[in-house]
């Protein structure tokens, strides 16, 4: 059985590409869910697929990520990564539609939970917003919180890899990704054609889907009158040539396989080998 893949939101679960992905498990709020229940579903998954790697979104609110430490803790399980995501929601469902498609590779669950740092470097993740007032992840100067309030302002906001924001309409321009890729588009209560007649031609984007508007998207943006999009490398072979290409190590702590600095399951850092002392 492949490593399972487990989210908090089910609009975090984008469908397939193929008929080979996986779906992902929903890890509900507690108000959703008792704990005694929370935790066996979770067992039930640990026993059935070996490891779990779960995916949340920095803004999950306290009380529900509370939950999944809890959760990890009653059952004292060394099988459950609990990966805190700083992108923006949709972006968020990207990077887990990615690792549900690496899920039926050859890797490993430590390869696979640490393979969603490197991923995410490569999702363009930004929204077209008619206001940026209430927007505090991504820094705003005091002549765009300004123009906000000019009636018929838009802006575009990148959030990830790097961010970035420019007025529409002066001919700044997002910097988008030099490389192939598919644009997600998700439209809040907005009705620019800002993202698909402009963004995507100067991206070069490969092609243009549309996808419903994540639940959390309006509280992320500070605006329900925006147009979420994500840019990601789609093609599942260049995602697996990606992760393969990374060296593999072994954490000192777990002894779990991981890519990168850092354990996805138990957080400790890659321990730097001793350097070689010479002789006399």
């Amino acid at each position: 059985m492949p490593t399972a893949i487990a989210v908090t939101s089910a609009d975090l679960v984008l469908p397939p590409t193929d008929h080979q992905t996986p779906t992902a498990a929903l890890l509900p709020h507690p108000d959703a869910q008792p704990l005694d229940a929370a935790v066996a579903d979770m067992q039930v998954m640990v026993e059935q697929h070996g490891y779990v790697v779960a995916l949340y979104p920095a803004s999950l609110p306290a009380a529900h990520e509370r939950r999944l430490h809890t959760v990890r803790s009653v059952l004292e399980s060394d099988r459950i990564a609990l990966l805190r995501l700083d992108l923006p929601p949709l972006g968020v469902a990207v990077l887990v539609r990615q690792l549900r498609q690496l899920s039926v590779c050859d890797f490993g669950a430590g390869v696979l939970a640490s393979a969603a740092r490197l991923l995410a470097h490569y999702v363009y993740a930004g929204a077209l917003l008619h206001s940026v007032t209430r927007l505090d992840r991504v820094p705003v100067g005091l002549k765009s919180h300004a123009k906000s309030w000019v009636p018929g302002s838009q802006f575009g906001v990148l959030a990830n890899p790097a961010p970035q924001l420019v007025r529409i309409g002066t001919g700044e321009q997002l910097a988008g990704p030099e490389f192939g890729t598919h644009l997600l588009v998700a439209r809040g209560q907005s009705t620019s054609a800002w993202v698909t007649e402009s963004l995507a031609p100067a991206w070069r984007v490969q092609s243009v889907v549309d996808s419903p508007l994540p639940a959390a998207s309006p509280k992320w943006w500070g605006t329900a009158k925006l147009i979420e999009f994500a840019a990601f490398l789609p093609d599942i072979s260049i995602l697996y040539q990606l992760v393969a290409s990374v060296r593999r190590e072994i954490c000192s702590w777990c002894g779990i396989d991981l890519i990168g600095d850092r354990c996805g399951f138990c957080s400790a850092p890659l321990v730097p080998p001793e350097p070689v002392q010479g002789t006399a």
